[in-house]
C-alpha cells in the first residue's frame, strides 16, 4: 500500500483535529472538577435574587472578570466563596 504525501497530510490533519477536540474535553472536565471541590454552587437565579441585579449585569461581571464562574452543561455557576469575595471587594470602600 502506497501512501501519498496528500493522504499522509490528510491523516495528520485529522489526527491534530482529534487531539485538539480531546484537549478541549479534558479542559472542560478539569474546569468542572475545579467547580465541584466541595464549595456550594449558586446559579444565575440565585445571584440575581441575592445581589438584586439583572441577568445582563451578571454577564457583565463575568465578562469583565470581576466574578469568577464555571460552566457546567451550558449553565453558569458561581462558588459561594467567590461570590462572598466579590461582595467584599465591591463594598470594601463603603463603611
Amino acid at each position: 500500500m502506497e501512501v501519498t504525501n496528500e493522504t499522509f497530510e490528510d491523516w495528520m490533519r485529522k489526527l491534530v483535529d482529534n487531539l485538539e477536540l480531546t484537549n478541549k474535553k479534558i479542559d472542560r472536565l478539569l474546569n468542572q472538577q475545579a467547580c465541584l471541590e466541595g464549595d456550594a454552587l449558586l446559579d444565575n437565579q440565585d445571584l440575581i435574587g441575592m445581589l438584586k441585579v439583572s441577568h445582563r449585569t451578571l454577564q457583565r461581571y463575568r465578562s469583565q472578570g470581576k466574578l469568577p464562574y464555571c460552566n457546567l452543561s451550558g449553565k453558569s455557576f458561581y462558588k459561594l466563596t467567590d461570590v462572598q469575595r466579590f461582595i467584599d471587594n465591591q463594598f470594601a470602600g463603603i463603611k
